[in-house]
Protein backbone atom coordinates (compact mmCIF):
# COMPACT_ATOMS: atom_id res chain seq x y z
CA UNK A 1 0.00 0.00 0.00
CA UNK A 2 2.37 2.16 0.80
CA UNK A 3 4.74 1.73 -2.47
CA UNK A 4 1.47 2.12 -4.26
CA UNK A 5 0.74 5.52 -2.53
CA UNK A 6 4.88 6.40 -3.32
CA UNK A 7 4.41 5.55 -6.94
CA UNK A 8 0.82 8.07 -6.98
CA UNK A 9 2.70 10.68 -5.47
CA UNK A 10 5.80 10.54 -7.78
CA UNK A 11 3.22 10.84 -10.70
CA UNK A 12 1.24 13.78 -9.44
CA UNK A 13 3.99 15.75 -8.62
CA UNK A 14 6.09 14.95 -11.84
CA UNK A 15 2.77 16.09 -13.49
CA UNK A 16 2.59 19.54 -11.26
CA UNK A 17 6.14 20.12 -11.94
CA UNK A 18 5.77 20.23 -15.58
CA UNK A 19 3.06 22.26 -15.30
CA UNK A 20 5.28 24.05 -13.17
CA UNK A 21 7.95 24.45 -15.22
CA UNK A 22 5.66 25.26 -18.42
CA UNK A 23 4.57 28.25 -16.34
CA UNK A 24 7.64 30.01 -15.54
CA UNK A 25 9.15 29.51 -19.19
CA UNK A 26 6.26 31.32 -20.90
CA UNK A 27 5.83 33.94 -17.78
CA UNK A 28 10.12 34.73 -18.17
CA UNK A 29 9.12 34.17 -22.56
CA UNK A 30 6.62 37.28 -21.65
CA UNK A 31 8.91 39.34 -19.79
CA UNK A 32 11.97 39.33 -22.13
CA UNK A 33 9.73 40.25 -24.67
CA UNK A 34 8.69 43.53 -22.78
CA UNK A 35 12.29 44.38 -22.15
CA UNK A 36 13.62 47.62 -23.72
CA UNK A 37 15.73 46.16 -27.40
CA UNK A 38 16.40 42.76 -28.67
CA UNK A 39 19.02 40.70 -30.37
CA UNK A 40 18.49 42.22 -33.55
CA UNK A 41 19.38 45.49 -31.45
CA UNK A 42 22.38 43.62 -29.59
CA UNK A 43 23.76 42.04 -33.21
CA UNK A 44 23.41 45.41 -35.12
CA UNK A 45 25.43 47.46 -32.07
CA UNK A 46 27.14 50.40 -33.16
CA UNK A 47 26.08 50.03 -36.69
CA UNK A 48 22.17 50.36 -35.46
CA UNK A 49 21.04 51.19 -39.22
CA UNK A 50 17.32 50.31 -38.82
CA UNK A 51 16.77 48.89 -42.33
CA UNK A 52 19.70 46.64 -40.39
CA UNK A 53 17.92 45.55 -38.06
CA UNK A 54 14.59 45.38 -39.47
CA UNK A 55 16.36 42.77 -41.83
CA UNK A 56 18.02 41.07 -38.49
CA UNK A 57 14.86 41.03 -36.99
CA UNK A 58 13.05 39.22 -39.82
CA UNK A 59 16.04 36.26 -39.94
CA UNK A 60 15.59 35.88 -36.32
CA UNK A 61 11.66 35.90 -36.70
CA UNK A 62 11.59 38.50 -33.95
CA UNK A 63 9.05 40.58 -36.40
CA UNK A 64 6.17 37.97 -35.94
CA UNK A 65 3.18 37.56 -33.75
CA UNK A 66 4.62 37.41 -30.01
CA UNK A 67 1.99 34.70 -29.59
CA UNK A 68 3.81 33.13 -32.87
CA UNK A 69 6.72 33.52 -31.59
CA UNK A 70 5.75 31.68 -28.00
CA UNK A 71 4.07 28.85 -30.00
CA UNK A 72 6.93 27.99 -31.96
CA UNK A 73 8.89 28.11 -29.25
CA UNK A 74 7.33 25.50 -26.95
CA UNK A 75 6.50 23.31 -29.88
CA UNK A 76 10.82 23.20 -30.00
CA UNK A 77 11.25 22.50 -26.15
CA UNK A 78 8.13 19.79 -26.63
CA UNK A 79 10.49 17.89 -28.84
CA UNK A 80 13.20 18.38 -26.84
CA UNK A 81 14.56 21.24 -28.91
CA UNK A 82 16.23 24.01 -27.09
CA UNK A 83 17.07 25.80 -30.37
CA UNK A 84 19.94 28.16 -31.43
CA UNK A 85 21.54 30.86 -29.75
CA UNK A 86 20.13 34.64 -31.25
CA UNK A 87 23.50 36.24 -30.82
CA UNK A 88 26.01 33.49 -31.25
CA UNK A 89 24.34 31.11 -33.88
CA UNK A 90 25.04 28.13 -31.59
CA UNK A 91 22.90 25.07 -30.48
CA UNK A 92 22.08 26.10 -26.99
CA UNK A 93 22.47 23.09 -25.67
CA UNK A 94 26.14 23.43 -27.00
CA UNK A 95 26.40 26.17 -24.77
CA UNK A 96 24.60 24.63 -21.70
CA UNK A 97 26.73 21.80 -22.03
CA UNK A 98 29.80 23.61 -21.88
CA UNK A 99 28.93 26.09 -19.14
CA UNK A 100 27.10 23.22 -16.49
CA UNK A 101 30.66 21.79 -16.27
CA UNK A 102 32.26 24.79 -13.81
CA UNK A 103 28.72 25.00 -12.49
CA UNK A 104 28.20 21.14 -11.39
CA UNK A 105 31.90 21.56 -10.44
CA UNK A 106 31.06 23.95 -7.79
CA UNK A 107 27.53 22.76 -6.77
CA UNK A 108 29.02 19.51 -6.06
CA UNK A 109 32.08 20.88 -3.71
CA UNK A 110 29.44 23.01 -2.30
CA UNK A 111 27.08 20.63 -1.27
CA UNK A 112 30.08 17.99 -0.35
CA UNK A 113 31.45 21.11 2.37
CA UNK A 114 27.89 21.96 3.14
CA UNK A 115 26.49 19.03 4.44
CA UNK A 116 29.02 17.73 7.24
CA UNK A 117 29.74 21.29 8.32
CA UNK A 118 25.94 21.32 9.05
CA UNK A 119 25.66 18.43 10.70
CA UNK A 120 28.30 19.09 12.80
CA UNK A 121 27.85 22.46 13.90
CA UNK A 122 23.82 21.39 14.59
CA UNK A 123 24.54 18.16 16.72
CA UNK A 124 27.32 19.97 18.74
CA UNK A 125 24.78 22.95 19.20
CA UNK A 126 22.07 20.56 19.95
CA UNK A 127 24.03 18.11 22.26
CA UNK A 128 25.50 21.18 24.29
CA UNK A 129 22.28 23.27 24.19
CA UNK A 130 22.01 26.44 26.29
CA UNK A 131 25.93 26.16 26.95
CA UNK A 132 28.92 28.53 25.51
CA UNK A 133 29.55 26.65 22.40
CA UNK A 134 25.66 26.45 21.47
CA UNK A 135 25.22 30.42 21.87
CA UNK A 136 28.06 31.15 20.05
CA UNK A 137 27.25 28.76 17.13
CA UNK A 138 23.93 30.63 17.50
CA UNK A 139 25.35 33.70 17.31
CA UNK A 140 27.92 33.21 14.41
CA UNK A 141 24.73 31.17 11.97
CA UNK A 142 22.52 34.10 12.81
CA UNK A 143 25.16 36.97 11.93
CA UNK A 144 26.31 35.25 8.64
CA UNK A 145 22.63 34.33 7.46
CA UNK A 146 22.23 38.19 7.09
CA UNK A 147 25.15 38.68 4.45
CA UNK A 148 23.87 38.66 1.02
CA UNK A 149 26.46 36.35 -1.19
CA UNK A 150 27.04 38.98 -3.73
CA UNK A 151 28.72 41.38 -0.43
CA UNK A 152 30.40 38.29 1.22
CA UNK A 153 32.25 37.33 -1.86
CA UNK A 154 33.31 41.05 -2.46
CA UNK A 155 34.75 40.88 1.16
CA UNK A 156 36.17 37.82 1.03
CA UNK A 157 38.02 38.47 -2.25
CA UNK A 158 39.48 42.35 -0.85
CA UNK A 159 41.11 40.23 2.18
CA UNK A 160 42.19 36.78 0.74
CA UNK A 161 42.62 37.57 -2.54
CA UNK A 162 43.46 41.24 -2.97
CA UNK A 163 45.20 42.12 0.65
CA UNK A 164 46.96 38.76 1.66
CA UNK A 165 47.29 37.55 -2.11
CA UNK A 166 46.78 33.54 -1.33
CA UNK A 167 44.14 32.83 -3.95
CA UNK A 168 43.44 34.00 -7.49
CA UNK A 169 40.96 36.79 -7.11
CA UNK A 170 39.10 35.84 -10.67
CA UNK A 171 39.17 32.74 -13.12
CA UNK A 172 40.45 35.04 -15.99
CA UNK A 173 43.34 34.00 -17.89
CA UNK A 174 42.70 30.70 -15.82
CA UNK A 175 42.92 27.45 -18.38
CA UNK A 176 42.06 23.55 -17.38
CA UNK A 177 39.99 21.83 -15.03
CA UNK A 178 38.34 23.93 -12.70
CA UNK A 179 38.84 20.63 -10.04
CA UNK A 180 42.44 21.11 -10.43
CA UNK A 181 42.55 24.50 -9.42
CA UNK A 182 41.88 24.94 -5.59
CA UNK A 183 43.02 27.92 -5.73
CA UNK A 184 40.06 29.42 -8.35
CA UNK A 185 37.43 27.54 -5.95
CA UNK A 186 38.34 27.45 -2.45
CA UNK A 187 36.67 31.04 -2.10
CA UNK A 188 33.70 30.56 -4.38
CA UNK A 189 32.78 27.45 -2.45
CA UNK A 190 33.37 29.58 0.76
CA UNK A 191 31.00 32.27 0.01
CA UNK A 192 27.86 29.68 -1.16
CA UNK A 193 28.30 27.68 1.57
CA UNK A 194 28.31 30.24 4.36
CA UNK A 195 24.51 31.18 4.40
CA UNK A 196 22.95 27.46 3.58
CA UNK A 197 25.56 26.20 6.68
CA UNK A 198 23.20 28.45 9.14
CA UNK A 199 20.02 27.97 8.05
CA UNK A 200 21.03 23.94 7.98
CA UNK A 201 22.55 23.71 11.31
CA UNK A 202 19.70 25.63 12.48
CA UNK A 203 17.16 22.97 11.62
CA UNK A 204 19.41 20.19 12.55
CA UNK A 205 20.20 21.52 15.96
CA UNK A 206 15.92 21.63 16.50
CA UNK A 207 15.14 18.42 15.19
CA UNK A 208 18.22 17.06 17.67
CA UNK A 209 16.44 18.52 20.77
CA UNK A 210 13.41 17.13 19.77
CA UNK A 211 15.25 13.71 19.13
CA UNK A 212 17.38 13.83 22.47
CA UNK A 213 14.53 14.67 24.75
CA UNK A 214 12.20 11.98 23.14
CA UNK A 215 11.12 8.90 25.46
CA UNK A 216 12.81 6.63 23.36
CA UNK A 217 16.23 8.41 23.61
CA UNK A 218 15.91 8.80 27.28
CA UNK A 219 15.37 5.05 27.84
CA UNK A 220 18.46 4.27 25.73
CA UNK A 221 20.93 6.27 27.69
CA UNK A 222 19.05 4.67 30.76
CA UNK A 223 20.22 1.42 29.75
CA UNK A 224 23.97 2.37 29.73
CA UNK A 225 24.72 3.26 26.00
CA UNK A 226 27.03 5.96 25.70
CA UNK A 227 26.06 9.32 24.81
CA UNK A 228 28.10 9.45 21.20
CA UNK A 229 26.21 6.24 20.19
CA UNK A 230 22.66 7.41 21.02
CA UNK A 231 23.81 10.71 19.48
CA UNK A 232 24.85 9.65 16.22
CA UNK A 233 23.32 6.06 15.86
CA UNK A 234 19.83 6.73 17.29
CA UNK A 235 18.85 10.42 17.72
CA UNK A 236 20.53 11.84 14.35
CA UNK A 237 18.43 9.37 11.95
CA UNK A 238 15.37 10.32 13.65
CA UNK A 239 15.76 13.69 13.33
CA UNK A 240 17.67 13.59 9.24
CA UNK A 241 14.13 13.95 7.64
CA UNK A 242 13.14 17.75 7.93
CA UNK A 243 17.25 18.53 7.13
CA UNK A 244 16.53 16.11 3.95
CA UNK A 245 13.76 18.03 2.66
CA UNK A 246 15.57 21.50 3.96
CA UNK A 247 18.44 20.57 1.59
CA UNK A 248 16.47 20.34 -1.26
CA UNK A 249 15.60 23.78 -0.76
CA UNK A 250 19.07 24.65 -0.03
CA UNK A 251 20.10 22.93 -3.29
CA UNK A 252 17.61 25.70 -5.06
CA UNK A 253 19.27 28.47 -3.05
CA UNK A 254 22.57 27.69 -4.43
CA UNK A 255 21.52 27.64 -7.83
CA UNK A 256 20.43 31.61 -7.61
CA UNK A 257 23.81 31.85 -5.63
CA UNK A 258 26.36 30.50 -8.27
CA UNK A 259 24.75 32.68 -10.83
CA UNK A 260 26.16 35.78 -8.39
CA UNK A 261 29.36 33.80 -7.00
CA UNK A 262 30.06 32.95 -10.84
CA UNK A 263 29.83 36.36 -11.77
CA UNK A 264 32.09 38.06 -9.11
CA UNK A 265 35.06 35.69 -9.63
CA UNK A 266 34.28 35.26 -13.41
CA UNK A 267 34.21 31.35 -13.02
CA UNK A 268 32.07 31.26 -16.86
CA UNK A 269 29.86 28.55 -15.93
CA UNK A 270 25.51 29.06 -16.63
CA UNK A 271 25.99 32.19 -14.21
CA UNK A 272 27.67 33.89 -16.42
CA UNK A 273 25.66 32.42 -19.43
CA UNK A 274 22.61 33.61 -17.77
CA UNK A 275 23.82 37.08 -17.46
CA UNK A 276 24.84 37.40 -20.74
CA UNK A 277 21.86 36.10 -22.24
CA UNK A 278 19.98 38.46 -20.05
CA UNK A 279 21.75 41.49 -21.20
CA UNK A 280 21.92 40.47 -24.83
CA UNK A 281 17.87 39.75 -24.95
CA UNK A 282 18.80 36.46 -26.48
CA UNK A 283 15.76 34.58 -25.54
CA UNK A 284 16.28 31.30 -27.06
CA UNK A 285 19.36 30.77 -24.82
CA UNK A 286 17.23 32.58 -21.92
CA UNK A 287 14.83 30.02 -22.02
CA UNK A 288 16.68 26.70 -22.41
CA UNK A 289 18.25 28.39 -18.86
CA UNK A 290 15.10 28.57 -17.49
CA UNK A 291 14.17 24.99 -18.42
CA UNK A 292 17.10 23.52 -17.12
CA UNK A 293 17.16 25.24 -13.72
CA UNK A 294 13.34 24.58 -13.74
CA UNK A 295 14.22 20.89 -14.18
CA UNK A 296 16.58 21.16 -11.77
CA UNK A 297 14.90 22.26 -9.35
CA UNK A 298 11.79 19.89 -10.05
CA UNK A 299 13.67 17.11 -9.82
CA UNK A 300 15.80 17.73 -6.46
CA UNK A 301 12.64 18.62 -4.74
CA UNK A 302 10.80 15.60 -5.92
CA UNK A 303 14.16 13.58 -4.67
CA UNK A 304 13.82 15.16 -1.03
CA UNK A 305 10.28 14.51 -1.07
CA UNK A 306 11.13 10.78 -1.86
CA UNK A 307 13.88 10.47 0.59
CA UNK A 308 12.11 11.76 3.19
CA UNK A 309 9.28 9.31 2.54
CA UNK A 310 12.17 6.70 2.76
CA UNK A 311 13.50 8.08 6.51
CA UNK A 312 10.06 8.13 8.06
CA UNK A 313 9.45 5.37 9.60
CA UNK A 314 5.63 4.71 9.75
CA UNK A 315 5.84 4.52 5.83
CA UNK A 316 8.72 2.60 6.08
CA UNK A 317 6.98 -0.13 8.64
CA UNK A 318 3.64 0.31 6.33
CA UNK A 319 5.92 -1.21 3.46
Amino acid sequence: MALLMLVRYVALRTALGGAQVLGVVVVVFLVAALLPGDAAVTIAADDADPERIARLRHALGLDRPLLDQLGGRLGGLANGDLGTSAISGRPVSELLSAAMVPTVTLTLLALAVLIPIALLLGVTAAVRRGGRVDRAISWLTVALYAVPEFALAIVVVAVFAVWLGWFAPTAIGASGPLLAQPDLWLLPVAVLVVRPVCSLSRLVRSSMITSLESEYTRHTLRLGVPMRRVVWRHALPGSITPAVQQLARVSDWLLGGVVVVEAVFALGGLGQVLVGAVSSRDVPLLLGLVVLFSLITVSVNLLADIAAFSLNPVARDAR
